[in-house]
C-alpha cells in the first residue's frame, strides 16, 4: 500500500518551523517511515515541476509555513491548494501573517527606500532597488513581485487546520501528523491546540493577586524579573491572558513574559484587540481624576510601540490588517 504524500513548504518566514520539524529528533524518522515526502525544499532537491507533475488531491497533506508575501509565494501556494487533499497552516506566520506582516505598516516602496537606500550599513551610490525585469544582451532575468501587503495563508488559499505557534512546539506536530494519518482529525477550521488561555496553565497562576495594577509599565531589560511571580504584577506586559496554551509555557520557563505567538482562542476576532483591552484594564488609572495629566501620559507612554507591542504576531489577520496605504 502506497503511503501517503506530504509536502512542506517555507513562505516569508525566519525558517524557524523547518527547524522545529527537525527538533522531533528521532520521532522524525518515524514520520519518514509512515510517510512519503514529495516536497521540502529546506532539506531535500524537489522542484516546482515535481509538484506540478502529480495528480490533484494527490499530496495527502501540505504542511505551509510563512505568510504571503511574494508573486513567487502566491503561485506555490496556489499550486500546492490544489495538490493537496489537506493543507495546515504551520506555524505564526502563516496561522496569523506573524512579524513579517508587521510590515504591512509600510508599503512596498517606503520598505525598500529603507532597506536599500537609508540603513547606516548600506552602501549603494546608485540608489539600485530590486527590479521585477531587468534586460540584458543574453535574456531577460526576472524577481518574483514583493506585494505591497502581507497576508496569512487562508487570506489566499482555504485552509483546512492551523498549527499555531513561533515555531509550533514538536509535540503538537507529531500529535497532528498522528491525527491525520489515523483520521481522528476534529472538524475543518481547527486549531490544533488546546483552547484555553495561557493564564490557565501558566506555573505562575496561583502568584498572580485577584486584582492588578498597574502602576509604571516595565521592559525586560529595566529589571531583574522574579522568577516567581507574575509577570503583569511586576509591571511587564504578558501576552498570557490573551493567547491560546499549548507552547509548554516556554517563554514563561525561560523567565520571560508570553510573546502571543499561539494567536487567540477560539471566537475572539481580533487578538491585539483583546490584548490591549486587557492590558489598558490592569494600568492603574482608576484614579485618574486624582493623578496629574503628565502622569497619566507617562504611564501610557510607558507602553513602547503599541502597535508593534499589540499585534506583534497578528497584524495581517487583524482587523487592521494594514496600515491606510495612499
Amino acid at each position: 500500500m502506497a503511503k501517503p504524500k506530504v509536502a512542506f513548504y517555507w513562505c516569508a518566514s525566519c525558517g524557524g518551523c523547518e527547524e522545529t520539524v527537525v527538533d522531533l529528533n528521532e520521532d522524525l524518522l518515524k514520520v519518514a517511515d509512515a510517510v512519503d515526502i514529495v516536497l521540502w525544499p529546506v532539506a531535500l532537491d524537489f522542484k516546482r515541476k515535481d509538484v506540478e507533475a502529480l495528480g490533484d488531491g494527490e499530496i495527502a497533506v501540505s504542511f505551509i509555513n510563512g505568510a504571503v508575501r511574494l508573486e513567487e509565494q502566491e503561485e506555490m501556494v496556489k499550486l500546492l491548494r490544489k495538490k493537496s487533499g489537506l493543507v495546515v497552516a504551520f506555524g505564526a506566520c502563516a496561522h496569523l501573517g506573524g512579524i513579517p506582516g508587521l510590515g504591512n505598516f509600510w508599503t512596498r516602496d517606503t520598505i525598500f527606500q529603507r532597506v536599500y537606500k537609508e540603513v547606516p550599513t548600506i552602501e549603494n551610490p546608485d540608489g539600485t532597488t530590486p527590479q521585477e525585469k531587468v534586460v540584458f544582451d543574453v535574456g531577460e532575468l526576472t524577481l518574483p513581485e514583493f506585494y505591497d501587503t502581507v497576508k496569512t495563508l487562508d487570506q489566499t488559499i482555504s485552509v483546512d487546520y492551523y498549527l499555531p505557534g513561533c515555531p509550533p512546539p514538536p509535540d503538537l506536530i507529531l500529535n497532528a501528523v498522528n491525527a491525520i494519518l489515523a483520521g481522528e482529525l476534529p472538524e475543518k477550521g481547527a486549531v490544533l491546540a488546546p483552547d484555553k488561555a495561557l493564564c490557565d496553565t501558566c506555573p505562575r497562576a496561583e502568584t498572580k493577586p485577584e486584582k492588578i495594577s498597574i502602576k509604571e509599565i516595565k521592559r525586560p531589560y529595566e529589571i531583574k524579573i522574579d522568577p516567581e511571580k507574575c509577570f503583569l504584577e511586576q509591571g511587564l506586559f504578558c501576552y498570557g491572558p490573551a493567547t491560546r496554551s499549548g507552547c509548554g509555557e516556554t517563554c514563561i520557563n525561560a523567565n520571560m513574559p508570553c510573546r502571543g505567538c499561539f494567536g487567540p482562542v477560539d471566537g475572539v476576532v481580533d487578538q491585539g484587540a483583546k490584548a490591549l483591552s486587557m492590558f489598558v484594564s490592569l494600568l492603574g488609572l482608576e484614579d485618574e481624576e486624582k493623578m496629574a495629566k503628565e502622569d497619566v501620559e507617562k504611564l501610557v507612554n510607558g507602553i513602547v510601540d503599541p502597535a508593534g507591542t499589540f499585534y506583534r504576531f497578528s497584524l495581517a489577520a487583524s482587523l487592521l490588517r494594514r496600515r491606510r496605504m495612499e
